[in-house]
């Protein structure tokens, strides 16, 4: 159903319409239809008549239905990336960039999302901050305003002309036209940071990284793949961590799921990063969400699954799960520690999970051998990100489901 606003005019009476597109001075694109009717004879008080007519002109916006908004938060190099990969999948189709655009277009798009890197609404390029002595972190180097009007645009159906930030050049490249999509992820920095693009959000996800893995995953990133020294690497996270603390960290507060990621405690004294521990968090009384929980929903749960139906080597496996508060919220937490030795015994895991919005028995297990090779699939991080994009898939066939009953109960008042 498309999304339409009327507007009744007084026009002289005619018998016909017009059908016009329009674009606002905000790159979307909206199409006009007048309708003109032809005049009647209404008799008023006392007996005389007059001619009246109700021209409408009605915009509508160019989507089929209103668009669901995800939104994922997180710093740079901590796997927003896999994490849209594995989301993407659970939909079906290959997430892309647009066909025939900007090959170094950050937006990816499939049958039913269309990813967003939150980068394209950099106000300041790479020169531009650099003159003015800021971060790509700080609010003074992103556009809010063109963030708000372009994300409310595509969730209400219309389209717009994204701007296109380029990482190979440092410079703002020429718009893309973005349509709205099924499902709209826009992932990155500030997805949470303003309050107006916030309230946009129909379902919200931060991902956590702890200093001391973020630590360990540049030097491997870095020293191994790019050649940068410890010392730079140092010098880099250093600069970033005050902005960082300042404006990306605080929005964890508001997300409904944060998956949190930590040193190991099966190890003592691990500063490696390779085995890990990980806590997805789950705000309670969030609309279209159930948390998942292990065994008994409300308890507190520690279980050990190594043994005769999971196969553990050193240092094991652990799971936890309890009721908590995070920033004054009630939550849930389901903690793994540890590591996977083999993927298709994590079934065994898998029927112990409740709430996992699975189609089938053994989905999340089908999915995490689907994408083996991704970063994190042997631990926490994978996993949590595949229930997480499960839990999305339900949460938009809940909501369809409710926007579709809605004007069937509107009918029958």
């Amino acid at each position: 159903m498309a999304i339409c606003t009327v507007y009744t005019t007084q026009l002289n009476p005619t018998c016909s319409s017009i059908s016009t597109p329009t674009k606002s001075h905000l790159g979307f694109h909206q199409r006009q239809v007048v309708f003109y009717s032809t005049g009647k004879k209404t008799t008023r008080r006392g007996g005389s008549s007059i001619s009246t007519s109700s021209p409408y002109v009605i915009t509508c916006s160019a989507g089929d239905s209103q668009t669901v908004v995800i939104g994922l938060a997180a710093d740079s190099g901590c796997g927003k990336s896999t994490f849209m990969r594995r989301l993407t999948s659970v939909f079906g189709g290959a997430a892309e960039p647009p066909k025939g655009g900007n090959p170094d277009s950050n937006t990816l798009i499939s049958d039913t999302t269309t990813v967003i890197c939150l980068d394209d609404y950099h106000s300041l390029d790479r020169t531009g901050r650099k003159e003015k002595g800021v971060t790509a972190l700080d609010p003074r180097a992103n556009d809010f305003d063109l963030m708000y009007d372009q994300v409310k645009a595509l969730k209400e159906g219309t389209a717009v002309e994204k701007p296109i930030y380029n990482h190979v050049t440092g410079l703002l490249d020429p718009p893309e036209l973005i349509k709205p999509p099924k499902i709209l992820v826009i992932e990155g920095l500030h997805p949470m940071y303003d309050s107006r693009v916030r309230d946009l959000l129909d379902f919200s996800i931060y991902l956590d990284i702890s200093n001391e893995v973020k630590f360990a995953w540049k030097i491997q990133r870095d020293m191994a793949e790019r050649g940068h020294s410890l010392e730079s690497i140092k010098a880099s996270i250093e600069a970033r961590k005050p902005d960082f603390d300042a404006y990306i960290d605080p929005q964890k507060q508001y997300a409904d799921a944060v998956i949190e990621v930590l040193p190991t405690q099966l190890i003592p004294d691990d500063n490696e990063g390779k085995v890990l521990r990980v806590k997805l968090i789950q705000k309670e009384g969030v609309q279209h969400f159930s948390p998942v929980y292990l065994f008994d929903e409300g308890s507190t749960i520690s279980w050990i699954p190594c043994g005769r139906k999971l196969t553990c080597s050193y240092p094991g496996i652990k799971f936890a799960y309890a009721p908590d508060t995070y920033y004054g919220h009630e939550v849930s937490v389901l903690e793994m520690d540890g590591q996977f030795d083999r993927l298709d015994e994590l079934i065994y895991v898998e029927s112990h999970l409740s709430n996992i919005s699975t189609k089938f028995y053994g989905e999340v297990t089908q999915q995490m051998l689907k994408h083996s090779d991704f970063p994190g699939s042997n631990n926490g991080t994978g996993l949590f990100q595949t229930i997480i994009g499960l839990k999305i898939r339900d949460l938009y066939e809940q909501i369809v489901a409710s926007r579709a009953q809605t004007p069937v109960e509107a009918t029958k008042a």
